[in-house]
């Protein structure tokens, strides 16, 4: 079974994220949406768009997303076969968080590393 295919998102948290987002925005050329954040869409070897993106995000450090981990980034991980993973990673006595999010956008589960960062695990829907 494979299980991290690729990055999904980075997602991290700062005092003044409006300021920082300005600031990635100015100085790198990050095109900060309204929602906080940027989608990076995939490109193969020639420059051709192909399925996928790599979400970025600034939250505010006073937000809850990243609980229970106290830290203040999360990265998002692309799986296969997320329900396969998560029995995985509960046999190998890994940390996972009990709830499972199934969307439009995926299905969604979080384990905790040994150094207590939440991890989040993706499977993209169909085609994407």
């Amino acid at each position: 079974m494979k299980r991290v295919t690729g990055i999904g998102g980075i997602f991290f948290n700062a005092q003044d994220p409006v300021s920082l987002r300005a600031w990635y925005k100015e100085h790198l050329g990050i095109d900060v949406q309204v929602w906080g954040g940027a989608a990076f869409k995939w490109t193969d070897a020639e420059g051709k768009p192909t399925a996928g993106t790599t979400a970025w995000l600034i939250g505010d450090a006073n937000g809850t997303h990243f609980a229970p981990s106290k830290s203040t980034f999360m990265v998002n991980y692309r799986v296969e076969n997320l329900h396969a993973l998560v029995a995985t990673l509960k046999t190998e006595g890994c940390n996972v968080l009990e709830k499972i999010d199934e969307s439009e956008y995926g299905k969604f589960a979080w384990v905790i590393d040994p150094e207590g960062n939440k991890v989040e695990l993706w499977e993209p829907p169909a085609g994407q």
